[in-house]
Formats: structure tokens, sequence, C-alpha cells
């Protein structure tokens, strides 16, 4: 029994390895590390090590027994180190352009582009078990209700409703410099990349949107919608953003919160008790046409609570859209929590390692989004019937040669019952007539099978 457990754990090793190293090899993940600045300074390759580190919730052992303890490995744990540490790599433009590889890929997959999404929240990157970690500050998670120590993650994704992908990332500490419990503490070079995150770390979420979605839509990632949480779906934030994509997202019902309706400022509920609403029990109770700061013109959909007693509300700058339609739509958003929980209980953001530096947090979590687009793409091609190619077209024109002659029998049956109905009726003849009908239908589509297997066997034909 030990021999066969150890030998399916080999084979499932192996059949492991192989798919990372198609991965590997597919997107030319070697060429975009050398091009983003993760490149060899002495000993072990930058591919070896990496892959290595990329494999380790699959095998599942974490970075201390996997990397430090592994004398399996052809490096040592000081190159592993090295290569999350280097602080002029470029993981920002790695996750991007890997992301916009794969998107390619996708994209051809999905039926319509336009239905296609950007997804922006945040979630906590809990670290409370740390003391001198640089930038770490106090931080509110909104699951819990409560301050613990960490970062913010905010977070771009994209998502056609079936596969999503984590696009850009921004590890932020907090903006007050009272909230930090431990400063950014190397000298480094002003032009570097680690200086460049360290600054941007300690800006407000709010000051990101725009170059983050800018980045994004630049790269070459297209969609027709930004979708938002309420706690970004501000008016300010709205209008700001509207500029570059339209925006769909959910709103937070404050009294401090205005938009301008009839030609009066309002808020939410006063807004509720104006419109006129559906009667009975529709889901839709309502919609209201508002305009946010720079007078730009959106939709408020009122929706039934499902949960609870009230109502909730739906911005959206796509007036265009039905209210089904962004409804659909603002759905897509929970790939981005599957992502979040995905990243965290499996794929080992917070966990896997301990480092110190903020380079090697955002290394490391680089890594762990290239993990999941990884995932993402596997269950895509695994999934998805038109990866299987001709073979796919094929199944696709034999059914639909199926389905023909199923109703032409089915007409012809019909057909029959009416003969039958009259006095004047001969059974044998009707018989002979659907039989002959039939035959000669099979015997062409049969025909037509053979010249087209012939014709795709033979392409000079």
């Amino acid at each position: 029994m030990h021999t066969i457990s150890f030998s399916e754990k080999t084979q499932a090793d192996l059949l492991l390895n192989g798919k990372i190293d198609a991965f590997f090899d597919h997107f030319n993940i070697g060429t975009l590390l050398h091009r983003c600045g993760v490149r060899k300074r002495h000993g072990a390759g930058v591919r070896p090590v990496m892959q290595a580190i990329f494999a380790l919730p699959f095998i599942g052992k974490n970075f201390y027994r996997g990397i430090v303890l592994n004398e399996a490995l052809l490096f040592g744990k000081d190159a592993a180190y090295d290569l999350l540490k280097t602080t002029r790599a470029n993981w920002r433009r790695l996750i991007l352009n890997l992301c916009v590889r794969i998107h390619r890929v996708i994209e051809t997959l999905t039926s319509d582009p336009l239905r296609a999404v950007l997804i922006l929240d945040d979630t906590t990157y809990d670290r409370s078990r740390s003391k001198h970690v640089e930038l770490l500050s106090r931080v509110y998670d909104h699951t819990t209700k409560r301050f613990l120590k960490g970062f913010r993650m905010l977070t771009l994704g994209w998502s056609d409703g079936n596969s999503y992908l984590p696009v850009d990332f921004i590890l932020l500490s907090a903006s007050d410099p009272k909230k930090r419990l431990h400063d950014a503490d190397k000298t480094l070079d002003r032009r570097c990349c680690a200086y460049q995150r360290r600054q941007e770390a300690v800006l407000k979420a709010t000051e990101h949107l725009e170059a983050i979605i800018r980045r994004a839509r630049e790269a070459g990632i297209e969609a027709a919608h930004l979708v938002m949480d309420s706690w970004f779906t501000m008016p300010a934030t709205v209008a700001k953003l509207s500029g570059l994509i339209n925006v769909i997202g959910m709103l937070k019902n404050s009294p401090k919160i205005h938009y301008r309706f009839q030609e009066m400022n309002m808020d939410l509920a006063a807004i509720h008790r104006k419109i006129r609403k559906r009667p009975g029990k529709a889901q839709i109770i309502g919609t209201a046409m508002v305009t946010v700061p720079d007078k730009v013109q959106a939709k408020i959909i009122f929706v039934r609570n499902r949960h609870q007693k009230g109502w909730l509300a739906l911005l959206s700058t796509d007036t265009k859209l039905s209210n089904e339609e962004i409804i659909r739509t603002y759905g897509k958003r929970w790939d981005i929590e599957v992502f979040f929980k995905m990243a965290k209980q499996h794929l080992k953001l917070t966990k896997e390692i301990q480092c110190r530096d903020f380079e090697a947090l955002i290394a490391h979590t680089s890594i762990v989004f290239a993990r999941y687009m990884f995932i993402a793409w596997q269950v895509r091609m695994q999934t998805d019937e038109r990866t299987f190619g001709d073979l796919f077209y094929a199944c696709c024109n034999e059914l639909a040669d199926i389905s023909f002659i199923e109703a032409l029998h089915r007409f012809l049956i019909l057909g029959l019952d009416r003969f039958r109905a009259l006095k004047n009726y001969c059974e044998y003849t009707a018989q002979a007539l659907i039989d002959e009908i039939m035959g000669a239908a099979i015997s062409e589509t049969a025909l037509s099978c053979g010249f087209l297997a012939i014709a795709n066997a033979n392409p000079e034909s």
C-alpha cells in the first residue's frame, strides 16, 4: 500500500510540474521576468527559483519547508530571498503583462466582449503577529468590525462572467503617520521601483483609482464597465472615473451624500420618497435620473432587499442600459470576493512567508496573483468546449445534422397523423413515402459529411 501511495504521489507531482512548466512556457514567463527587471545576479537562474516558489501551495508546503529546508532544490534559500527582496524588479509590469497575455486567450472564448467588466475593491492584508514590518499600520476590517495590524490591498480585476483575472494591486499603509506602527527604514534610490511603491503606499486609496484604471486600459485590457462597491461609489469618485469608463456601483445610504435630482440636492432616502414606485412586490422598486459633480448624468435603480426589510440602490453612468442589465452586470462583482477568499485561504497570501521588507511583500503578492491566473487559465482550458478547436466545431456540425434529421422526421410523422385522420388512407403507401424521404435525407447528409472529411484531410483538393 505504501508503494502504491508513493507512486500516486509521484505521478501527481509530475503532472503538477508538467502543468506549471507548460504555463511558464506558453506565456514566456522567463522572458517577462527578465524584461521586468527580475534578473539573475549570481547563482541559480531566475525561472527555477520563481517556479519553486510558485508551486508551494499546490504541493502543500510553506516557504520555510518548501524552500529553506528543501535539500532537493538546486539552489539555496539565499537565492529565493534575493528574488523577493530585489529593489529594481517591476512586479506590477510582470503581473500586468501576464494578465494581458492570458486575457488575449480568454477574450477569444468570450462570445460578447462588451459584457466584460473591470472590478475594483480592497481587502485587508493581515499581519497581526508582526511588529517590525515596513509601513505596518492599523487598518479597520469591515468584516470583523475591528482594527488589526496589516495593510489594505487595493485590487483591480477583469471578469467576463466566467473567468476572473487579477490585473493590478496596491498595498496600502495608513496615510496618517499616527496610524503607522513602523515607517520605511531603508535608504533607496528614488528611481527604483521599491522606492516608488513605498511612496504610493502612504497615499489614500481614492488617489490611485484613476491611475490604476488608466494603466489597465493602456495595456489593452478592455471592458465596458467598471464595477465597484459602496465604499468607492461616491459622487466625486464617479464623476472622476466616468471620463475613463462607465461606472456601475452600489450606493451607500447616508444623509451626508447628495445627488442632484429634480433641480435639488437630495440624499438617497429623499430620492426614494420622491420617485414613482412600481406596484406590488416588484424586485425593481423604481428608477431616478440624477446628476453627480461635473454635470455627469447617472441612473439610480432602487432594488428590493431580499435579506432584510428595506431597499438597495445601484448607480450607473451608462444610462442606456436596461435596469435588468445593470443588475446583472453588478452581479459580476462577486468574482473579486471569490478571488480574495481563494488568495487568502488556499494560495497563502498572508501566511506563506514572514518577510519584513516591503518589496518582499509586493513580490510575494505578485506571485500569488500569478498563481490565481494559472488556476483561471487551467479551469477555462478544461471546461470551455471552444478550447477543443476543430473537435468542437465538428461536434456542432454533427449536432446540427442530427437536429435537421430529427426535425424532418417529426414533420413527416405529423403529416402521417393527419393522413390517418382521413377516410381514404393507405398505411403501406404513406409509410413507404416516409421511409423513402428519410433515406434520401440521411444519404445526402452522410455524403456531405464524407466530402467534408475528405476536404479536411486533403486541403489541396
